[in-house]
């Protein structure tokens, strides 16, 4: 098997389950270094440690992904999920494809870029935590000056090495209405805050965003994702609280989006952020799209946007607005499922990819 298999393999066999990655960040922190790489570790909690590594001057091509994992799910696995088994073309395992095989094939690409002998680009690679969960991480990364300025951008995220162009933004919200709460056979003492939620709440269905659809994104999308109010049967409750789910375009201001959402739920609510990251859209003619077409990588075609959010929503922010492309060898379609798998042969030839693009830039 190649070195990047092998690498692969190697990480899926740590687990990182909502935690953990230190342990995947070390060995790939003394491969980076062993290549000649700056590399500085990002501890964002106890066994918790995220990397930035930096080659040569100038401003870099970023190659970013994640080291963390989502949990195995309450299903049995046919497949023990950290042995890395391999099934013909198969690479089974939790974070196979969501995205220790993109991780594993950028580093690989990152140290053949290097020690090279033609035209070589600065490279940074960032290597994340937590951004399973809202890409905590990375945000704590940025907010401690560790990662910035970007040529371009490589996220590495199961694409099946489709050269993705961006994904929609995510602003998760609850809703929070409070009351007075008294005993159930006497509702007029108190103030119902559960009548308060569902009144308001109910504008969410028809909310209209006040944007036009992206030509690619498609339309910008909310979802009331969870109710909760009251303590017990008999009682007036005194709160209640809705999630509500955003999914935005390019260019789409989030501050004015909330304000438009609060407005239209009314004054019998409140809004709080969970989370905040907005889109990511490169033009399909950027210098670096071509660069990673013409090494190999799958066309977009009719679907040049990923389903998910990436890491790229906060990285392309602090880099001030620098060409992203979502491209790795996973399978999307595998991420965070049972049975997780990689298709081999898509590692090495993510690495193909990355290094002819690099050497394309370079040139």
């Amino acid at each position: 098997m190649s070195e990047a298999v092998e690498l692969a393999r190697d990480l899926i066999r740590i687990d990182s389950v909502g935690g953990g990655e230190a342990a995947v960040a070390e060995p790939l922190a003394r491969r980076l270094s062993a290549a000649g790489f700056d590399v500085r570790e990002h501890r964002y909690a106890p066994g918790r440690t995220g990397l930035v590594a930096r080659w040569g001057s100038g401003v870099p091509v970023v190659l970013t992904g994640h080291l963390d994992t989502v949990p195995l799910g309450g299903q049995a696995w046919a497949h023990d999920p950290h042995a890395a088994e391999v099934d013909g073309d198969r690479l089974y395992g939790r974070g196979s494809s969501d995205m220790k095989a993109g991780v594993a094939a950028l580093v690989v690409a990152a140290e053949r870029h290097v020690r090279g002998s033609g035209p070589r680009a600065a490279l940074e690679v960032v290597l994340t935590v937590g951004e399973e969960t809202g890409c905590e991480g990375a945000i704590d990364m940025i907010a401690a000056g560790m990662a910035g300025e970007a040529r371009a951008m490589l996220v590495a995220e199961p694409t099946a090495n489709r050269a993705l162009l961006g994904h929609k933004g995510a602003l998760w919200l609850k809703a929070v209405a409070r009351g007075r709460t008294a005993h159930g056979s006497m509702p007029h003492l108190g103030d119902n805050a559960v009548y308060k939620l569902a009144r308001a709440i109910g504008a969410v269905e028809g909310f209209d965003p006040g944007v036009p659809a992206h030509p690619w994104l498609g339309a910008p999308t909310a979802n009331v994702g969870t109710v909760r109010g009251g303590i017990n049967v008999n009682s007036v409750p005194d709160l209640a609280e809705a999630t509500v789910d955003m999914r935005t375009v390019a260019g789409q201001d989030h501050a004015e989006l909330r304000e438009r959402l609060g407005r239209a739920l009314g004054e019998e609510t409140s809004l709080e952020v969970l989370t905040d990251l907005p889109a990511v859209w490169t033009d399909p003619d950027d210098d670096f799209v071509q660069a990673l077409l013409a090494a190999g990588a799958t066309p977009p075609g009719d679907r040049p946007a990923a389903s998910y959010f990436t890491d790229a929503s906060v990285l392309v922010a602090a880099s001030g607005g620098a060409p992203a492309v979502i491209c790795g060898p996973g399978e999307p379609e595998q991420a965070h499922v049972t049975d997780e798998y990689c298709v081999i042969s898509r590692i090495e030839e993510a690495v193909e990819i990355y290094t002819g693009a690099l050497a394309r830039l370079a040139s």
